[in-house]
């Protein structure tokens, strides 16, 4: 046993230096973490305001876009009007134009109106089918056309209201604005009361917001975004087609096989400064190359895949590479411990523990390029389109718009009732952002493999 003395002349700890004690410097390390805490409060709290903020704006105006009025008629489609020869060819009936339309429509609200009993002092039979959207002729043409054996019949059809009626059940009229406006007068919306009352003017959910394309500056409460999604659909297959392969196997072959020099340096630090250039840039590098070098048609979805591709391939890239570093390295020796090949132990083993994060950087980059705006601006998918494009493969070269273009389209134009279709579209544009993310989440969460 060894006995281990203190020395006579050390000095006794003294307790107010203990490590129990709190002293100045310990209250002052306390309050400042204190403070950090605070500071990290108030911005989370702000990011969260202003994140509520944004979205109860764009909820409160774009709303109201997926609710729409309509005016219930019972429309004769006389055969005087729409078949004069009486063989119901439909050659000749599509030769019919909106203008023979339109008075049957307007005898249908006329009748409808002594049906119920309805007069407005001062208001006319031609002023009361102002009440009634431009779109509305066409709508009938359509139907006629689609079926020529419906003419001589008397048809039920949901009309649209015209942009101020249906403004007018979302606040955006009003009765003293009305006096002001060449487009509506106090008459009308008193009609449109009346109508209202007799189950003839109903506001609904409006489903043709989805699947009905662009329409003129006349006619707001006609415009949809089928065209705009039907786009976006496209460019997001070609985006995911070209560029998961393409950044997947350039990560594999950058990570695993290519040697360690300054070409692959140089490589790499390209591939870094490429995910951080402006997307405008690619939409120049589109429109001097995919459209005046190569031709391929202006507002069309494979130029916006492709530009949109070679924009989100840095990403993907990006997320590969530190998905495939993340997996150790004793799996790729016991793999080759074993006797497999290179390849074998990537492809085995590797790739399918890095997938997670390859199909979540992947997710991600689809979701960043399906909100692009700038490069599809540049290339042409600003262009006003109704028709609709072809199925694939020849649909990817027929003009189409997209989701970001038409939100801005929309934002250009004058009427009120686009800034609330503008909102509209960026509700469905956040929600398929946000289904984009979920999809990330649960396919990180299925693919997952602990090690």
């Amino acid at each position: 046993m060894i006995d281990i003395s203190v020395p006579a002349d050390r000095e006794t700890v003294s307790p107010s230096k203990s490590i129990l004690t709190v002293d100045a410097r310990t209250r002052q390390r306390h309050a400042a973490e204190a403070r950090f805490r605070l500071m990290g409060k108030i911005a989370v709290a702000i990011s969260v305001l202003a994140l509520v903020g944004l979205l109860t704006s764009i909820l409160s105006n774009g709303l109201s876009s997926f609710r729409q009025t309509y005016i219930t008629l019972n429309v004769y489609l006389d055969p005087a009007k729409l078949d004069k020869q009486g063989n119901r060819a439909p050659e000749a009936i599509a030769k019919v134009t909106t203008f023979s339309y339109a008075p049957l429509i307007q005898k249908a609200l006329t009748d409808a109106m002594a049906a119920k009993g309805i007069a407005i002092e001062g208001l006319n039979a031609k002023s009361a089918f102002e009440l009634i959207s431009k779109e509305a002729p066409a709508h009938l043409r359509r139907y006629v056309i689609s079926d020529p054996s419906v003419i001589g019949e008397t048809v039920s059809f949901d009309l649209l209201a015209s942009g101020r009626i249906d403004g007018y059940y979302k606040d955006r009229v009003t009765m003293e604005s009305a006096e002001l406006d060449r487009n509506i007068s106090p008459e009308q919306l008193m009609l449109a009361d009346a109508l209202r009352q007799a189950g003839i003017l109903t506001t609904k959910f409006n489903w043709d917001f989805f699947t009905a394309p662009d329409s003129s500056d006349t006619r707001p409460e006609a415009s949809g975004l089928g065209v705009a999604i039907l786009g976006s659909a496209y460019m997001m297959l070609i985006v995911l087609v070209l560029s998961l392969p393409l950044g997947v196997a350039a990560s594999i072959y950058l990570e695993e096989f290519a040697p360690q020099n300054r070409f692959t340096d140089l490589i790499e630090v390209n591939i870094a400064n490429l995910a951080a250039v402006p997307s405008i840039v690619f939409g120049i590098l589109g429109l001097a190359v995919f459209i005046n070098f190569v031709g391929l048609p202006q507002s069309a979805p494979i130029v916006g895949g492709l530009v949109l591709t070679l924009m989100t391939l840095p990403t993907i890239i990006i997320a590969t590479r530190a998905a495939l570093k993340a997996v150790p390295p004793s799996i790729r020796d016991a793999a080759l411990g074993v006797g497999a090949s290179k390849m074998q132990s990537i492809f085995h083993h590797v790739l399918p523990l890095a997938m997670p994060g390859i199909l979540t950087g992947t997710i991600i980059g689809l979701a960043q390029a399906l909100g692009e705006t700038a490069p599809l601006l540049l290339i042409g998918m600003v262009a006003f389109v109704r028709e609709y494009p072809a199925g694939p493969p020849e649909g990817f070269f027929d003009p189409a718009s997209a989701l970001p273009v038409q939100v801005y389209n929309w934002t250009q134009r004058g009427d009120p009732a686009f800034v609330e279709r503008a909102s509209g579209a960026i509700i469905v544009l956040l929600v398929f952002l946000v289904a984009m993310n979920l999809i990330a989440i649960i396919l990180r969460r299925r693919f997952e493999r602990r090690w």
